[in-house]
């Protein structure tokens, strides 16, 4: 890993698009567009290259979305192209994330959601589209407030079918519907 060469402002481009027409256009996650609509999901891009670099980046941001009010930031997407290419070294990176969770006892307060363009369940084929549900245009870390997901998940009723919902969305579509919906998978 290392200090890659890349255009922030393409970056956020493309994970608003994604977020715009794959995420809330496909209702993946039916709680994601109240957030983003009110302006309150804040995209940041991670432009170190080191784990460590990342990592003291990542926490930071954890810290900023403890203490913010919810109403002005209610989560936080971190976009980190130093690890896109390599779906080993973000899984590496995540795990270490998550021990800062642990680490600052904000476990039940703090989550992270992952997304990568080469995602990949474990035990599932690669080819598989139910990975596409995860899949996004760049390394991602979706910092979640647990409460507003639970408050969310109280209001929207059983959410134990949407993964399996979404699964199915995808398995349905054709090599040419996903390629129109992830157009930077094909260009990698």
């Amino acid at each position: 890993m290392g200090q890659s060469d890349f255009d922030t402002d393409a970056c956020v481009l493309a994970v608003q698009q994604w977020l715009e027409n794959t995420v809330i256009g496909l209702n993946l996650c039916p709680f994601a567009a109240r957030p983003y609509r009110a302006d309150q999901v804040r995209i940041r891009v991670i432009e170190a290259g080191e784990t460590q670099d990342i990592l003291r980046e990542i926490y930071a941001e954890m810290s900023l979305l403890w203490d913010k009010d919810p109403e002005k930031v209610e989560t936080s997407v971190l976009v980190c192209p130093a690890l896109s290419a390599s779906f080993d070294d973000y899984l590496d990176c995540l795990e270490l994330a998550e021990d800062l969770i642990e680490g600052a006892s904000w476990e039940g307060e703090i989550q992270i959601a992952s997304f990568h363009p080469d995602y990949c369940f474990d035990g599932v084929a690669e080819d598989d589209p139910s990975n596409y549900t995860n899949r996004a245009p760049q390394a991602i870390f979706h910092l979640l407030r647990e409460a507003s997901l639970e408050a969310a998940i109280a209001a929207y009723g059983d959410t134990a079918l949407i993964p399996e919902r979404n699964i199915q969305l995808f398995q349905s579509k054709s090599a040419a519907e996903l390629n129109d919906l992830f157009p930077y998978l094909i260009e990698k």
